[in-house]
């Protein structure tokens, strides 16, 4: 009676079976629509695939991190998150776009971090994952790091110009 019993994870509450990943070279093969469903993925560890899912891991969690801390960023602006006493017109005008710029700028990060991630594990269960970022990752990132530095000179430019009035 004991082995009718279905093993439960410490980290699931209910009791759902891993996905039992085969790794072949077949291209139609995608390994997050492997029943069931909500169950964790497993691959056969050969050569250095527990090393590269877990690099590929952390790699979507730096993504997700970075996507947070620019929604906090976005949220900040928009509540006129400020360095003064009093925010100025030109601050109070600037806000609202510039947090919005932001939340566009977070949730278009978190998109490149998922479709990374789910891109190369697609990969390494067709056995042919290439780690490396392409020119899409490579222009998003860009973007977002033109933003934030543009928006440092932006938040500099306003608190000196009104230090000097």
């Amino acid at each position: 009676m004991a082995s009718d019993v279905e093993p439960r994870s410490a980290l699931t509450p209910i009791p759902i079976r891993p996905a039992v990943i085969k790794q072949r070279n077949d291209s139609a093969y995608h390994p997050f629509l492997a029943r069931p469903l909500l169950g964790a993925l497993l691959f056969t560890n050969e050569t250095s695939d527990a090393r590269d899912h877990c690099a590929n891991e952390r790699t979507f969690l730096s993504y997700l991190r970075l996507s947070i801390y620019l929604a906090i960023v976005g949220i900040a602006i928009i509540l006129s998150f400020h360095l003064k006493n009093k925010p100025t017109a030109l601050e109070l005008r600037v806000a609202f776009p510039l947090g919005i710029l932001f939340w566009i700028l977070s949730l278009l990060l978190l998109g490149v971090g998922v479709s990374n991630y789910i891109i190369t594990v697609t990969r390494y269960g067709q056995r042919r994952a290439l780690v490396q970022t392409g020119w899409k990752t490579q222009g998003v990132l860009a973007v977002v790091s033109c933003a934030i530095v543009g928006c440092c000179g932006l938040f500099l430019g306003v608190e000196r110009g009104g230090r000097t009035r």
